[in-house]
């Protein structure tokens, strides 16, 4: 996408966009395209990145496949629109529900991730995370906008509906550079949420017992033990006999 801005490449540049997002695209400038492409980072960084590992975390492979069964859902339908008004609204809400917690952990890592600018992005996420429609995609975008210095947020269009939103940050639009910015952020977050995820997540399963190392395993094969009649046969009785009648019969191994 920020090759396509940058040679100019408006045509291509909003083929393109119709792979991050649903927005209408057919009437949008360059500035606009790079706006929504930022906007579409920030919020797939939480979707896509952070929220899947946050539920394999604490329900492992089922909660992280149930939760990107929901969010595919919720991209599929869960739209205000005349059509999917009826149909969608359960998923959309689910998926609110779903990402409460981990729209909150990825503005709060991508603050972390922010380096000289963590101050700043931890403020406009505080001032600006409960402007935005959703209330969990304002959360990261409000961070980004912070973190790259930059402002996001205007008019949308979805499936012929027009959407004004609050303004989130406070310095220029986005420029096809920020970009690749926002993209470098984005992996920061997600390496961050990775190593998270791999510190919580639970390494025994659910209900199993933890495994015992070979040294700890104590064998449960009965000993053998030879039996030495010599001793009951009495005084007087030659061993040497007792032991030849014990290999005939089979009793000393």
């Amino acid at each position: 996408m920020a090759r396509l801005l940058e040679a100019g490449e408006v045509p291509e540049a909003r083929q393109r966009l119709s792979h991050l997002c649903a927005r209408d695209a057919t009437t949008l400038d360059s500035a606009e395209l790079t706006r929504a492409a930022t906007e579409s980072i920030a919020e797939n960084t939480s979707d896509a990145v952070v929220a899947p590992l946050f539920w394999g975390a604490v329900a492992g492979v089922p909660g992280l496949l149930g939760y990107r069964a929901l969010n595919t859902l919720d991209a599929m339908v869960g739209y205000r629109s005349a059509r999917y008004r009826r149909f969608g609204w359960a998923a959309a809400r689910a998926d609110d529900v779903a990402n409460l917690v981990p729209s909150r952990i990825g503005a709060a890592l991508t603050v972390v991730c922010a380096g000289g600018r963590a101050r700043e992005s931890w403020r406009i996420w505080r001032r600006d995370g409960g402007r935005h429609p959703s209330p969990n995609a304002g959360q990261v975008e409000a961070a980004f906008a912070g973190a790259l210095g930059i402002r996001l947020g205007g008019t949308n269009s979805y499936g012929g509906e027009i959407e004004s939103r609050s303004r989130l940050g406070e310095g220029r639009d986005p420029e096809p550079v920020d970009l690749r910015r926002a993209v470098r952020l984005s992996r920061l977050v997600g390496a961050a949420a990775v190593l998270i995820a791999a510190t919580a997540a639970p390494t025994t399963p659910r209900g199993a017992a933890p495994d015992q190392s070979i040294g700890s395993r104590a064998t449960k094969t009965p000993a053998r033990r030879s039996v030495d009649n010599s001793a009951a046969a009495g005084p007087g009785v030659d061993k040497k006999r007792v032991t030849r009648r014990n290999r005939r019969t089979g009793v000393a191994r």
